[in-house]
């Protein structure tokens, strides 16, 4: 990735545009976008996550994987399992880590809780997790995981 600054007396040096340029959009200009959107957002490591009965307070290090289930977003963390009704799409934007990474159209994974991976059916991988947790790694997933992990 190449990147250069580009000095502009018209622009507001305290609210800089910052313009991403690329052939096509891709995860890579999805994640830059991602991480520019939660840039000024004070992350002190502990996230909000409404329950059914109460709001918890989860440390996101804590997190090994969020998976969707029957509308059902499961937060699998390193003492048990949080239920709650929020989007994982929302759910991903409020954490703005980049040691979360999307693995499937109903997961994301915590990197720092990945063991290993192991190949799967037909270009698909399955992540193995703290806690012997295993999730499924999609093939339209698995070049940007790859990436994440560099290489």
């Amino acid at each position: 990735m190449r990147h250069k600054f580009e000095q502009n007396s018209d622009i507001d040096s305290a609210d800089p545009l910052v313009i991403v340029q690329a052939a096509a959009e891709s995860p890579e200009t999805t994640a830059i976008l991602a991480y520019l959107d939660n840039y000024q957002t004070g992350h002190a490591g502990i996230i909000p996550v409404k329950t059914p009965d109460r709001l918890v307070m989860v440390k996101t290090a804590t997190i090994i994987l969020a998976d969707v289930q029957h509308e059902t977003l499961l937060l699998y963390t390193t003492t048990g399992t949080i239920t709650t009704h929020e989007t994982l799409r929302h759910f991903v934007q409020r954490l703005g880590d980049s040691t979360f990474v999307q693995v499937s159209k109903h997961g994301v994974l915590n990197l720092d809780h990945l063991q290993s991976l192991e190949d799967s059916f037909s270009g698909n991988m399955t992540a193995v997790l703290t806690t012997h947790l295993k999730t499924a790694v999609s093939r339209k997933y698995v070049k940007g995981l790859m990436a994440q992990l560099g290489l």
